[in-house]
């Protein structure tokens, strides 16, 4: 699961990225750098408790820090190059000093909409040449197909309209799904604010169900993740202060990126996965190991609630509370499979 952070030249970007991954900039990283933030879940202890078993491997997020953009918007193309494969797209905007962070959420959005048009139009280039030419006609209709469909979409950009939001079939959708469009990614907007800031929530308020809006001292909380934890907890107190639950960031990327948790649990380890909403034991399978989904024969079921209540796979059995799923079964959050297959 990859995250992309954008922002432009001193929106304290860079900073955040520390924060969440305990990985220090690197200023001769022109191309942008990545780091891992490993999510925790106290479900993971509790797992450990039942199997006393010898691993305990949290999930993680890739994030990607990619170089500050120009508020001029020259050579941001080529600068968000860096994320075009990220699964979704989190804005760092600054709300200190001169900057206005509303305008850099528009700004944003201008951006990616002329990335996004520069590949389509691109695209649509090579086609048309490709349609001068003698071709199959398979192929030729294909093309034809794959044109109007980009037509359309680079119509709904002009217009200003986000393609997330646009009305489009799912074979539709196969054509721009190559091209790993900005205007299809989720989004989130971390508005980084002054450390004496006195009312980081008022900017929240901005939140919207397309762009949810977060706000945070980036500075101050790298500066407190710095500290014992003895030294925190004084500061804060004298200071008055109430810090930002890193954890709880993460688990907001997560569900802006659609993401499910499920669990795999032994002796030998026990394991956090990621899956996106919707997905199924097949493909949970396939995230696992892909000789698991070429040999799925089903899925075994239980929560960890229940484990936990009862204290042993042997109860839950007990308990008929371990169902047997085909492999279109959808997996839901707390849920711990355990895949049989054949070889």
């Amino acid at each position: 699961m990859k995250i992309g952070l954008v922002g432009y030249q001193g929106s304290g970007k860079s900073t955040l990225f520390h924060w969440l991954t305990g990985v220090a900039p690197d200023p001769a990283a022109r191309a942008g750098q990545s780091g891992m933030a490993q999510i925790a879940d106290p479900r993971l202890e509790q797992l450990h408790q039942v199997y006393h078993s010898k691993k305990i491997t949290h999930a993680a997020l890739e994030i990607v820090d990619t170089p500050g953009l120009n508020r001029k918007h020259e050579g941001n193309a080529a600068r968000l190059a860096a994320i075009r494969e990220a699964d979704s797209l989190v804005f760092v905007v600054p709300a200190f000093g001169q900057y206005d962070p509303q305008a850099d959420l528009r700004s944003f959005d201008e951006d990616l909409l002329l990335a996004d048009m520069e590949i389509v139009t691109g695209r649509l280039g090579r086609i048309d040449e490709s349609l001068k030419k003698p071709i199959p006609r398979q192929e030729h209709l294909q093309l034809e197909h794959d044109r109007h469909v980009l037509q359309m979409v680079l119509s709904a950009m002009e217009s200003g309209k986000p393609l997330r939001e646009a009305e489009m079939t799912d074979e539709q959708r196969k054509v721009t799904r190559a091209f790993r469009l900005f205007c299809e990614k989720p989004r989130l907007a971390i508005v980084n604010v002054a450390d004496d800031e006195p009312d980081p929530k008022r900017f929240e308020a901005w939140s919207t169900p397309e762009l949810p809006v977060i706000a945070l001292p980036a500075d101050l909380e790298l500066e407190l993740s710095q500290m014992s934890p003895e030294d925190r907890a004084e500061f804060e107190k004298e200071m008055g202060l109430v810090g930002a639950d890193r954890d709880h960031i993460l688990r907001r990327l997560l569900e802006v990126s659609g993401q499910t948790i499920f669990f795999t649990a032994g002796e030998k380890e026990v394991r956090m996965w990621l899956l996106r909403s919707g997905g199924t034991a097949l493909e949970a399978a396939d995230g696992i190991h892909s000789d698991l989904a070429r040999g799925f024969i089903r899925a075994e079921v239980m929560t960890v609630d229940d484990l936990v209540r009862l204290g042993s796979e042997r109860e839950v059995k007990a308990q008929h509370l371990m169902r047997q799923e085909p492999k279109d079964y959808v997996v839901k959050d707390n849920d711990i499979l355990l895949i049989r297959f054949s070889v």
